[in-house]
């Protein structure tokens, strides 16, 4: 008997739709499309066990551009179909992606609840900090003070830290990157894509028409050394062109110091991406530029039981011991009547 030939390894090109992406030149979400549509063929699983989520946004015409099963939902309400995809069918692999408007405003409930609940899905979160698909409004990240079509005399809301967030929901895994450091963002989406529960991704992503630059510092050559820092598990919290500057914890707070003049490697912070308490990485999570570098990179990875997987074991332990439901003695089982 003749042996089955092995399947031919997925590429990139595979999982390339036949509609061509419509966002404005130069925008982020085409780097970040790039990335995911490298990353999907190295997954070992097949094209037809991806289901990518939207719901409304630049962002959310995603599904358009990838071969694979895709569901364009409604504003803010990716999650929940996600989670019923899930647990319906815990053998696909289901990936949301969703902007910052999108998953933190009409979707901020929806968010908190996935990530509490640990379901087994990927979120991408593109970041922009603008309602860019709307033309320009401020969104839950937009900075305080910012000026935009609908916030002409700068923005007073407190803006959402998004990884704060998650943390504060008790995710398993979180992370952020940015949509052109091509090499990070790879990493950080493979990384993803191996963990077993909700793993969420902020991706810092500029919109050049409504917000550009908003995210220079982390993107600039020049100065992206000097006003980031990348989290490294195991490692102490080390940053600065010269690699000469670190984050050291004083107490509960964490501050800034300059290595040499008594300050030695050995007093800085070391990462712990695994740790059970979410304290430090949600002290890393209120970091930001320019009081501090911005971290990017995974602030939190720690096993536990999805959400989708806990179900399913009810649901197989309770037809071991009743067998299979029957909906139609279920419906007319109970407190029923009938009307004359």
């Amino acid at each position: 008997m003749a042996t089955p030939a092995a399947p031919t390894p997925l590429t990139p090109k595979d999982f390339a739709s036949e509609q061509d992406p419509r966002w404005c030149p130069g925008c982020g979400d085409y780097s970040i499309l790039a990335q995911v549509r490298k990353v999907l063929p190295t997954l070992g699983i097949p094209r037809e066990k991806f289901v990518f989520v939207s719901g409304i946004g630049c962002s959310s015409r995603f599904p358009y551009y990838l071969n694979t099963y895709g569901i364009h939902g409604i504003h803010g309400r990716a999650l929940p179909i996600a989670t019923g995809v899930k647990c319906t069918r815990p053998d696909l692999s289901v990936w949301v992606i969703t902007g910052d408007g999108d998953c933190l405003s009409i979707g901020g409930n929806h968010f908190i609840h996935a990530v509490r609940r640990n379901i087994d899905v990927k979120v991408l979160l593109f970041n922009n900090r603008i309602y860019g698909l709307t033309k320009g409004q401020y969104s839950p990240t937009s900075e305080l003070g910012k000026k935009t079509k609908s916030s002409p005399y700068g923005v007073i809301d407190n803006p959402i830290g998004a990884i704060s967030l998650a943390l504060g929901a008790e995710a398993s895994f979180v992370a952020r990157s940015v949509d052109v450091d091509v090499k990070h963002l790879t990493y950080v989406l493979e990384r993803a894509a191996a963990h077993r529960g909700t793993a969420f991704v902020e991706i810092y992503q500029d919109c050049n028409v409504f917000n550009h630059l908003a995210f220079e510092y982390a993107t600039n050559r020049e100065s992206k050394l000097d006003s980031v820092i990348y989290l490294e598990h195991g490692k102490p919290l080390i940053f600065g062109k010269n690699r000469d500057k670190g984050i050291r914890l004083r107490g509960m707070t964490l501050e800034v110091v300059t290595l040499g003049n008594g300050v030695r490697e050995q007093d800085l912070l070391v990462h712990d991406e695994s740790a059970a308490e979410p304290a430090l990485a949600f002290a890393l999570s209120r970091m930001r530029y320019p009081q501090f570098p911005e971290p990017l990179g995974v602030f939190r990875c720690v096993p536990r039981p999805s959400y989708d997987a806990l179900m399913q074991e009810q649901v197989d332990a309770v037809i071991r011991q009743q067998g299979r439901g029957d909906l139609a003695r279920l419906l007319d089982g109970g407190e029923t009547w009938t009307v004359e």
